[in-house]
């Protein structure tokens, strides 16, 4: 139903074309970034019975953030304990 408003106001007022087709690609790609947050961040747990502590199996060379600007992950080397 929605689309079908949005279609019928895009062929009344074809200058509104780009701002849906804006709009529609930053709610898609905040849906993206949200389904890629939780299913590669270290904080989430799906499998609590299996592996209830995701964050611990981390390497130090793991890179889970999404961008990162002075840090190359593949030099760093091991600077804690293991438990």
């Amino acid at each position: 139903a929605m689309f079908r408003v949005i279609v019928s106001h895009a062929k009344k007022h074809p200058s509104l074309i780009p701002l849906f087709v804006i709009i529609g690609s930053g709610g898609v790609g905040a849906a993206l970034y949200v389904m890629r947050l939780a299913v590669f961040n270290p904080d989430v747990s799906w499998d609590k019975k299996n592996n209830p502590e995701p964050w611990n199996k981390l390497a130090p060379n793991d890179q889970y953030k999404f961008y990162s600007v002075n840090v190359d992950y593949s030099k760093l080397k091991k600077d804690r304990p293991d438990f």
